[in-house]
C-alpha cells in the first residue's frame, strides 16, 4: 500500500507547514507547486487535469492546500477543485482539504460544524461550493475525502495573511503593528504548525472521512492582548493601532486586498470564536495546540530572520 502523501499548493503557508509535518512523522511526500523547492518538489499546473492528475499520481492522502489569488476566488475556485477532484478520484486516494469559515457568512456565538452555510457575498458562496463539491463526491463513492477548519492563521512562513506582514512585520522592523478590526472583540487565532498538525491528523485516520472538522485552537485573544503578546516577543517599544472599518475603506480606495477586506468585515467587528469540541473528542491523542505566547514568539523570531 502506498504511503505517498502528495501535498498541493506546498509551496504557500499551509502548505509548506504540512510538508514539514508529514516529513517530521516519517511519511512520503511530494510537494506539489508551479515553482517547487527542495528535493520533495514536484511541478504541476493543477488548474488543468492533466497537471492534477500528474500531481496526484499513486498517493495514498492528497492534501489540498492550493488556492487562486483572493480576489479571484469567487471566478476560479470551483474550477481549481473540480480539477482536483479528478485527479484525486484518478488516484485512488483520500483527500484533505485546507478549509477556512467563510462558508458560514455571520454568525452569533461560537462557530460548530453543524451550522447552516449562509454565506452570501462571492468569496463566501465560492468556498460553500467547494466544500459541498467535495462533500458530494464522498458521498458520491467518487474520492474519501475530509475537510479541515481554520481561522485566521500566524506563524513562521506566514506572509499571506492579515496577522503577518501588518502586525509581525511591521513590529519586527520597529514600526506600527496593526490590527484589523475591533481591537478589544475575541478572536480565534491559528498557529500553523497547529493547522498542519491537524491537517496531517485527518490524513492519517479515515474515520475523518466525510466530514468538515474545526482544527484544534487555542483560547479567544482580543487585537489587544495579541499585539501585546507580539511585542513581548519583539522586545522592543509597542506602536500598536487598529484598523477600523473606517480607515479600511479609505485604505481600500488604493489598496486593493485590502479592499477585498470588506466583505467578510463581520469576521473583525464582533466575537468570531471556533468550537474544536468535535475534533477533540474524534481524535483527542493528536490535539496540538501551542500556547499563544510560544506561537508568537516562535513566529517573531522568523519574521526578525527573514525581514
Amino acid at each position: 500500500m502506498s504511503d505517498l502523501h502528495v501535498v498541493l499548493g506546498a509551496t504557500g503557508a499551509i502548505g509548506s507547514a504540512v510538508v514539514a509535518e508529514l516529513t517530521a512523522r516519517g511519511h512520503t511526500v511530494r510537494a506539489v507547486s508551479r515553482n517547487p523547492e527542495g528535493p520533495q518538489g514536484f511541478r504541476a499546473d493543477i488548474t488543468t487535469a492533466e497537471g492534477a492528475t500528474s500531481a496526484c499520481a499513486d498517493a495514498a492522502v492528497v492534501y489540498q492546500c492550493a488556492q487562486p489569488p483572493y480576489a479571484a476566488w469567487a471566478k476560479e475556485f470551483v474550477g481549481l477543485t473540480d480539477t482536483v477532484l479528478t485527479g484525486v478520484e484518478k488516484a485512488g486516494a483520500r483527500l484533505v482539504m485546507a478549509d477556512n469559515l467563510y462558508m458560514y457568512g455571520p454568525v452569533d456565538g461560537p462557530m460548530h460544524e453543524d451550522l447552516p452555510y449562509a454565506a452570501a457575498f462571492p468569496k463566501g458562496r465560492a468556498r460553500v461550493r467547494v466544500a459541498e463539491m467535495i462533500l458530494n463526491a464522498h458521498k458520491e463513492g467518487r474520492i474519501r475525502a475530509a475537510l479541515g477548519r481554520a481561522s485566521d492563521y500566524f506563524g513562521p512562513g506566514g506572509m499571506n495573511t492579515v496577522l503577518g506582514p501588518p502586525i509581525f512585520a511591521a513590529a519586527a522592523a520597529g514600526k506600527t503593528a496593526r490590527w484589523l478590526g475591533e481591537p478589544d472583540e475575541p478572536h480565534t487565532v491559528s498557529y500553523l504548525p497547529d493547522v498542519a498538525a491537524g491537517l496531517v491528523a485527518l490524513g492519517e485516520n479515515p474515520k475523518a472521512d466525510g466530514y468538515a472538522w474545526h482544527l484544534p485552537v487555542g483560547p479567544p485573544v482580543t487585537g489587544d492582548e495579541f499585539l501585546a503578546l507580539v511585542w513581548k516577543a519583539a522586545g522592543t517599544k509597542a506602536k500598536s493601532a487598529a484598523l477600523g472599518r473606517g480607515l479600511q475603506r479609505l485604505v481600500g480606495v488604493f489598496n486593493p486586498i485590502v479592499k477585498e477586506l470588506g466583505e467578510t468585515w463581520y469576521q473583525r467587528d464582533r466575537a468570531w470564536i471556533v468550537d474544536d469540541t468535535a475534533f477533540r473528542a474524534a481524535f483527542p491523542d493528536r490535539v496540538q495546540v501551542t500556547p499563544h505566547e510560544e506561537a508568537v514568539a516562535r513566529t517573531m523570531t522568523w519574521f526578525k530572520q527573514h525581514a
